[in-house]
């Protein structure tokens, strides 16, 4: 099994000599790969992405668009009850937890940073409940790219086009920043993102249909 992995890695090139491609045709085949949590300031951002854990983006943007009508700067999270805020965003799940953080993280944002989202990510991991899968997401959405987001999908898909070995998310992000252009660090994760939902499934990847089976050393085309 191994001297087969090692032949394929072979036949389809370094990941250096790969990677520009692999962008290029993710970018042709998936156009509209953004971000699929909807927001309308840096605020609503922060909130959303810290809503999607553990859920889906269609479930958080069910959830925020009642939401951000009702709280629209970080004095409304922390004027109501904590026990309202938990009824707000029940449906997201941990919703304890969740309001926990961004009452937390409101509280920082207006004795810290003049009630505005900083744009570092040192600063914003230091916001109560935002790791740095987070603040990566909001600082790559805000125009300010500093890392390389890790979620399942760029974790799966990087694996299977051989440009990591790791498993542990911060491992994979430091080997994307060695090859991946930093023009490319905002958009890449998304392209990966939208291609493992709609070709490379976790199951039953369709490799047939695939733009990249020339260019991966796990296709089976």
């Amino acid at each position: 099994m191994r001297s087969f992995v090692k032949e394929a890695r072979r036949r389809v090139g370094s990941k250096r000599a790969r990677i520009r491609d692999i962008i290029e045709r993710l970018a042709a085949a998936h156009p509209d790969a953004t971000i699929a949590l909807k927001s309308r300031s840096p605020l609503e951002l922060l909130v959303a992405v810290m809503l999607s854990a553990q859920t889906t983006d269609v479930n958080v943007n069910r959830v925020t668009e009642k939401l951000f009508v009702k709280y629209r700067k970080p004095e409304d999270y922390l004027a109501v009850p904590p026990e309202e805020l938990e009824r707000d965003i029940f449906a997201t799940g941990f919703f304890r937890q969740k309001a926990k953080s961004i009452r937390g993280t409101m509280a920082l944002l207006l004795t810290e940073f003049d009630g505005e989202v900083p744009r570092r990510l040192e600063e914003l991991v230091r916001l109560p409940g935002v790791a740095r899968k987070t603040a990566n997401v909001v600082a790559a959405e805000l125009g300010e790219p500093q890392g390389i987001v890790v979620d399942t999908h760029v974790r799966r898909l990087s694996q299977r086009l051989g440009l990591t070995k790791q498993e542990d998310p911060v491992k994979i992000e430091r080997d994307l920043i060695k090859i991946v252009p930093r023009e490319d660090w905002g958009r890449f994760p998304h392209l990966l993102i939208w291609h493992g939902r709609r070709v490379c499934l976790a199951r039953m990847p369709r490799c047939e249909e695939c733009a990249l089976n020339d260019l991966c050393p796990s296709s089976r085309v």
